[in-house]
Parts: structure tokens; sequence; C-alpha cells
């Protein structure tokens, strides 16, 4: 058996908002992808993971605010899962 998580508090302020940063929930599915034997994809995921964090500009307000010490420039939950979607391309 396994069990893949993002191992966090619960941020019920963020709940229908679009501004939480799924970054747990997606490397959750990098080790459920390893674990599945799907070792391309999972790399594939981390990668683009990796590029966008790299990169600083299509991330979420928590991430912005980590790099620049500022929130503006930040992007929507939705906005950046759709970066790392375009990083996997």
């Amino acid at each position: 058996y396994a069990l893949f998580e993002p191992v966090h508090g619960s941020a019920p302020k963020h709940a229908g908002k679009n501004t939480a940063n799924p970054t747990a929930q997606m490397l959750s599915a990098v080790m459920m992808l390893e674990h599945l034997g799907e070792v391309e994809a999972s790399k594939r995921l981390f990668n683009a993971i990796k590029t966008v964090l790299s990169e600083g500009t299509q991330v979420t307000y928590d991430i912005k605010r980590t790099l620049t010490g500022s929130t503006e420039g930040s992007v929507s939950t939705s906005e950046y899962a759709d970066a790392v979607i375009a990083a996997m391309k």
C-alpha cells in the first residue's frame, strides 16, 4: 500500500479563492508516479515544477513573497498550474 498526500495545515481563508500554492500536491504526484513505475512522467513533472519555480515569474503569492519580498506579480493557483503544464511540453 502507498499513500501520497501533501503534508501541511489547512488554509480555510484561501478556500474558493484560487490563491493556494499547489506545489506540495504536485510533488505528491511526482512520488506517486515514481511508485507506479512512471519514472519518465515523474521526471517531466518534477523538472517542470523546478523550471517554473526557478523562473519565479508565474508563481503564487507566497512563493513570490519569498523570492522578492513582495506579492506583486504573483499568479493564481490555476495560472501556476498552467505554467507547470506548459513547462512539461
